[in-house]
């Protein structure tokens, strides 16, 4: 098992008085990803974390998967155009390594957690990368869904690429796209892909839900990750500890009155019908 975070936090005003010398502040603070008005980025702050375990383990454990992993990738620009303009060849490279480790069809992608900064720079290079990998042999009727959580928290930097994360997991879990806030105007001209700005059902293409997660950073680094949703068909078995399948129930507190209390208490919900109808194993394990 393994715990995946970014955290931002603003503690000096110095990198944002060089962005805004830059012209790389939006004047109005927010986020515009695709959008016709998109003038920079709100900095903003920020963490969140998830947990990772194999795929096979969380089954055996009895876990709640929310979505599952299918494949992640990584490259750099090397040498690029600078800090505002990223390299397309790099994003098309790493989405094409991406896809063919999952074994999935590009073009069968149902939606992408872009980057999406809201720059009138960035913005088009990655939505021509998508539409150079995602886009090619896509049917006319089934567009690559666009969406970014800048449009929501702001660029959170550091946890910019985990926020994402967490949004397309969670998408993926409740079967819902949020919208894309501050597009209502898309810049996209290429009708292979469109921006979600108004919360909507998974289309899956292939018949299961799939999205992709990019993220981009400073140093020339692009990173994808390839997802799919998780609906089992019948409950996972949940693992039966020594203790539970014998039909214990292990109690434990610092304060042995306490202990009784719970005790008691866990004896009154076992007479309810609630109680009488769970799984001893069940109580046990939890």
């Amino acid at each position: 098992t393994a715990l995946a975070a970014g955290s931002n936090m603003l503690l000096s005003p110095a990198v944002t008085v060089a962005f805004g010398r830059a012209g790389a502040l939006a004047p109005d603070g927010r986020c515009k990803p695709f959008s016709q008005s998109a003038d920079g980025i709100g900095r903003a702050e920020g963490c969140a974390v998830v947990v990772l375990k194999r795929f096979s383990d969380a089954l055996r454990d009895g876990d709640r998967v929310l979505a599952v992993i299918t494949a992640t990738t990584v490259n750099s620009d090397g040498r690029s155009n600078g800090l505002m303009a990223p390299s397309p060849a790099a994003q098309r490279a790493l989405l094409e390594t991406a896809y063919a480790r999952a074994g999935l069809d590009p073009a069968t992608v149902d939606y992408v957690e872009a980057h999406g900064t809201g720059t009138p720079l960035g913005d088009p290079i990655e939505a021509g990368a998508l539409a150079d990998v995602l886009g090619r042999k896509r049917h006319p009727d089934q567009p690559l869904l666009l969406g970014s959580v800048k449009s929501n928290l702001g660029h959170l930097e550091a946890a910019a690429g985990v926020a994402g994360l967490v949004k397309a997991v969670l998408a993926l879990h409740h079967g819902i796209i949020p919208g894309s806030l501050h597009c209502a105007r898309p810049a996209l001209d290429d009708e292979r892909l469109r921006v979600v700005t108004e919360p909507e059902p998974w289309p899956r293409y292939g018949g299961t839900a799939t999205a992709g997660v990019s993220a981009f950073g400073f140093g020339g680094t692009n990173a994808h990750a390839v997802l799919e949703e998780w609906q089992p068909s019948r409950p996972a078995e949940r693992a039966l500890n020594t203790y539970a399948s014998a039909g214990l129930l292990q109690l434990s507190d610092a304060d042995p009155t306490r202990v009784r209390h719970t005790a008691a208490a866990l004896a009154d919900w076992l007479d309810t019908p609630a109680g009488s109808a769970a799984r001893i194993h069940d109580i046990g394990r939890t």
